[in-house]
């Protein structure tokens, strides 16, 4: 049962590939039951409005932790590079630098494509005109913002079998009127989310590159970095990914009311958390489906950021394990506008998703907090049980060209 800091280097890089992913599973959790519940246009709007209210903050947030600043083109590309709307290989996108103020990109695959593709040519034009317009440039003007974002071509496809699926002009045009960030990404900033301060872990001498100061590499991948590198990038790909959960959740409320918002993002945690439990488990080798396996799974996964949402796990005996919750900056938050703020004395749904997608017969039993506890569960597994069937949420996201995603093992980096 380790945690972040005493996986190896090679395993910090794929567990960066599936912290990446998840953002991808994040929408495919949630967006669907905005599209029921609210309609077309609001699934449309409120997916505007997550990546516009996260992208910039955490592109900001990733320049200093790697240490890469300027407002050229290819600071821009160091940034695509690491962002969870890029997740390696599920968007197999290829960069070529003409100047320092001038690039191009596209995207030989594009996984987010092929899985919307299924749902008929509305659905891509909405996804690839009406969203990436006013995304990629938000996720520009974090960089610089006269940058602009222009499609060469792009989806629908054809002919049908187009490659590759899209095509983007990135330049910096001095003469235009900069863009001014969001109000929402004004209004996600002012979270303690936001601004967390995680602390950098020490050096190793395992090899690899501390920081991405040097030139824009158009071939960079995780394995580039080192062992210290690497465990601060995933920490900031969770950061990511609850930004946007925070987001989403504060841009259905403005639509829909706060109860509505929690009741989507409670499904997002079920559907979203279940898939990603069962792919750490793959990803990592975790053995069995105990409780050793099922702690394992819990102390790595994305629903819980570490230094900000004060969740944990131990193992009580060979039979149970506890989880529980702290006082942390996540409950400071002035709102309900997250995961942590959803969890309350009594059962809840993802976190029996999240057990039981390692073991059907496990469940998260809630047990009286004690000490520095605020909540606590027991986790435990019932052989004389019947097996739970996965919850529809859940069930709604596994079948996604997502959640079969599979990674090729990637050479290993000097």
């Amino acid at each position: 049962m380790r945690s972040l800091e005493q996986l190896s280097r090679a395993e910090l890089a794929v567990l960066g590939r599936e912290y990446m992913l998840f953002g991808h599973l994040l929408n495919r959790a949630a967006l669907p039951h905005v599209h029921l519940q609210l309609g077309a246009a609001a699934r449309e709007a409120v997916a505007i409005e997550e990546w516009m209210g996260a992208s910039p903050i955490y592109t900001r947030r990733m320049q200093r932790c790697l240490g890469f600043t300027g407002d050229d083109v290819g600071t821009i590309f160091k940034g695509f590079q690491l962002d969870v709307g890029f997740p390696h290989q599920y968007m197999d996108v290829r960069y070529r630098l003409d100047a320092p103020e001038r690039g191009v990109f596209w995207l030989q695959s594009c996984g987010a494509l092929l899985e919307v593709e299924q749902y008929g040519e509305a659905a891509v034009r909405s996804m690839c005109h009406a969203i990436e317009d006013p995304t990629f440039d938000a996720s520009a003007v974090a960089t610089n913002p006269r940058a602009r974002c222009r499609p060469i071509h792009r989806p629908p496809r054809a002919p049908a079998d187009r490659v590759p699926h899209c095509h983007w002009e990135v330049f910096v045009d001095r003469a235009a009127e900069p863009l001014q960030e969001a109000a929402i990404t004004r209004r996600v900033r002012t979270s303690r989310l936001a601004g967390v301060a995680l602390p950098p872990p020490g050096a190793d001498g395992s090899g690899g590159w501390d920081d991405y100061r040097g030139p824009f590499d158009p071939d960079f991948r995780l394995e580039h970095l080192s062992r210290a590198a690497l465990e601060r990038v995933c920490q900031e790909f969770l950061v990511q990914n609850h930004l946007l959960i925070r987001a989403l959740m504060l841009s259905v409320g403005d639509r829909a009311g706060d109860a509505v918002a929690r009741e989507i993002a409670t499904k997002q945690w079920i559907g979203a958390g279940a898939v990603a439990a069962g792919r750490l488990r793959a990803a990592l080798g975790i053995d069995g489906d105990g409780i050793a396996a099922i702690l394992a799974v819990l102390r790595l996964h994305p629903a819980f950021l570490p230094g900000y949402a004060g969740i944990d796990v131990a193992q009580a005996d060979p039979h149970r394990g506890r989880l529980w919750l702290e006082e942390c900056e996540a409950l400071r938050e002035r709102d309900g506008h997250g995961w942590t703020a959803l969890l309350a004395e009594g059962p809840h749904a993802a976190l029996d998703a999240m057990v039981q997608a390692v073991n059907p017969r496990a469940r998260c039993v809630p047990a009286r907090a004690t000490g520095r506890e605020r909540l606590a569960w027991n986790v435990t597994i019932d052989a004389e049980a019947d097996p739970a069937a996965p919850p529809p949420e859940a069930l709604l996201v596994a079948g996604s060209n997502t959640a079969r995603f599979a990674f090729r093992a990637a050479a290993p980096s000097a």
